[in-house]
Parts: structure tokens; sequence; C-alpha cells
């Protein structure tokens, strides 16, 4: 079996995730490469050593581009800050290695499109994090709904909203810089995601964005938010049907609402994030007075949850979705198809962009299908 030595860069928040992803696949899949975290590296030295104590990583550097530049490795993950991302990427691609990135891909889609162009012309491997795609019940959803569960689609419903700008003191932060932020970007992209994965491509938009809190602290003072705290979005997708999603990132006392609702000519799906573990659905043929949502929990038949317990409602957790999602990547690596690369991250890129636009112009947008 092939060993796959990975440089992971950035040890934040999604660092951690990936560290404990990686952990949690090794264990949990018996995938056909090995994937070894090498070396991490961070913004300055100190805080890489820190990182690489802590998660039990054999070497640290507070410069990326030695991770680049070591032939010793093969992977290169990224999960600094969205504006970072193409110039890594692009770095590690020239030095012919494959990619794990967080979304987004890139702040713009010029950029996304310049990055998957690279990829596929180097011929390496890419797989872009949207591990909430992995989640079991997702895949059921879109099983019922292509099965026939639902009948003719009538309408679409998508959600991501939380609370982690809610507060106005809270910092200026690089999600706050226009070359990388602003929520609909940063979860937006995943109700736009979703909400292709579970009916196909969306054909046009019709946006709204607002900027809610006009300044946030910053290290030289107040600075000016240019980017949006909350938008929304019709939609028209898989063969016509009429949708909207929302994402915001002040929506106090919400911390997962990645959120869907579908109704069909018989019979409807919904589900929240905050309960990730559940899939409610209502069929239309049950006997009348018997009619209402009830609860699928997540369990063993429903692939690949058995991978981590034997037991039904005993529930996954959201590390276990990034190790899902690794798992494909490491099949990816042995030639299976790539889940979810490069060239779908310019698709979101691609919607989201033209959900601003949309917005800006107060008009519909015609989306080209992928």
């Amino acid at each position: 079996m092939r060993d796959y030595r990975v440089g992971l860069i950035g040890t934040g928040f999604m660092g951690r995730t990936h560290v404990l992803g990686f952990a949690t696949a090794s264990r949990a899949f018996e995938m056909p490469v090995r994937l070894r975290l090498e070396a991490v590296a961070d913004v300055t030295t100190e805080a890489a050593e820190a990182a690489r104590r802590s998660f039990g990583i054999e070497r640290a550097t507070g410069d990326w581009r030695s991770l680049i530049d070591d032939p010793a490795i093969d992977v290169i993950d990224i999960t600094a800050p969205n504006a970072l991302h193409r110039e890594m990427a692009l770095a590690a691609i020239a030095a012919g290695k494959h990619v794990y990135c967080e979304k987004p891909l890139a702040p713009t889609a010029a950029e996304a499109r310049e990055m998957a162009e690279a990829a596929a012309a180097a011929g390496v491997v890419t797989q872009l994090g949207f591990n909430y795609l992995a989640n079991p019940v997702l895949r059921l959803a879109r099983e019922m709904i292509a099965g026939g569960a639902l009948g003719d689609i009538l309408s679409y419903r998508g959600q991501h909203a939380e609370d982690y700008m809610a507060d106005p003191a809270a910092p200026w932060s690089f999600r706050h810089d226009p070359a990388g932020g602003g929520a609909m970007a940063d979860l937006g992209s995943h109700a736009l995601a979703t909400a292709e994965f579970l009916l196909g491509p969306i054909t046009a938009v019709m946006g709204d964005t607002a900027t809610v809190i006009a300044e946030r602290p910053g290290a030289d003072g107040p600075r000016r938010v240019a980017v949006d705290d909350v938008a929304r979005a019709f939609l028209r997708l898989g063969g016509n049907v009429p949708g909207l999603i929302e994402a915001s990132w002040v929506a106090t006392g919400r911390k997962m609402r990645h959120d869907f609702e579908i109704h069909g000519t018989q019979g409807a799906l919904a589900f929240t994030g905050e309960r990730l573990n559940e899939l409610q659905f209502y069929d239309s043929g049950d006997a009348g007075g018997q009619r209402g949502f009830r609860t699928i929990m997540a369990g063993p038949e429903h692939p690949p949850y058995a991978r981590f317990c034997p037991a039904p409602g005993h529930q996954l957790g959201f590390n276990d979705l990034k190790a899902i999602e690794i798992a494909g990547f490491a099949e990816a690596l042995a030639g299976a198809p790539e889940p979810f690369g490069f060239d779908k991250g310019l698709r979101v890129q691609q919607l989201v962009e033209a959900v601003h636009a949309s917005a800006t112009a107060q008009e519909w947008r015609h989306v080209a299908p992928p």
C-alpha cells in the first residue's frame, strides 16, 4: 500500500478538524492508500511548533513554502485563510503535489478557474472541503428524491445560519476581507452546494445581500465592513424547481443551521444541521389521520455510518463527516473519481458570484450548467 505524506498549512479550527479527520479515517475505513501527516506549517514557527506538539506531527515550520519544496511531501492540505488558497494551491500544483483545500476554493471565479485548470493540466488529485455533503442522511435524502419518494418536486428551501458574527464587538477578521469573505461565500456556498447535490444544477438566481453591522473593531481602530452579513437568493434548479436559500452569520442563537426542506407531490423531507443524524420524512400515502413528519435516524443501513458504530441512533459528529470526506479523497488518490474536486469548487464560486451580481443589478441572472 502506498504512503502519501501530507503537509498541513494552518492550525486553527479547520486545521484541527483535518487532523482529527485523518486520524479517524485511517481507523474507520480500509483505505486503499495511507495518508500520513508528516509536517505542519503556520504563520510563525512558534505557532507551528505548538500545533506539532498538540497534534503529534513529526515536523513543524513557520514557512509554508518549505512544505511545497519538500520532496518528502506528496499532498498539501490547505486550511489557511481564504485569500491565500490560490497562491498556496498553485504552488503545490506546480510542484506536482496533490491538494486538499478547505472551501471556498478562491475569492473569485476567475481565480478558481485558474486553480481548477492548473490541477487538471498537471494531473494531480484535488479535494475541496465540503464535508456536510458526506453526511449519510444527505446521501439518503438524495436517493429518496431520485427514487421518487417525494413524487415531482414542487419547491426547495435551504439555509446556512450561524451566530459567530452576531456580536458587533466581534473583531474584523479575514472573513470580512472583500478578497475572501462575506456570508454568502463563507456559509451560502454550503447552501448552494447542498441544493445542487440534492436536486441538480441551479439554472438561475435572484440575489439580495445586506451588511447589517457596518464596522468592526480592528487592530488600529474601527474598520468598515464591506461584505454581506446576510444574503438570500431565489433559485431555479433541477428542472425549473423554484427555491430559495439564505446565508447568515448574524443569526443570534443559531450554531449550525445547515437546513433544507423539500416539498413534492407525494411527500416532503426536512433536515437541520443542528440534528445532523436525523432526516424528517412526510409521506402523503399514509392513512388519513396518521399523517405527519416522522424521524429517520441515521444508522448502519446508511453507509458509511456502520464504519463508525454498529448501533442506530448513536450519532456521528462533525469530525466524522470530515473523516468520510478524507476517505473519499484517499479513494481518488488510488484512481477513483474525485468526490468534490476543484472543478466542483469552481462551480460553487460561480454560483456565489452570480448571487452577488444579481443582488447588485437587482435582476435575475442565468447560470450556465456545469
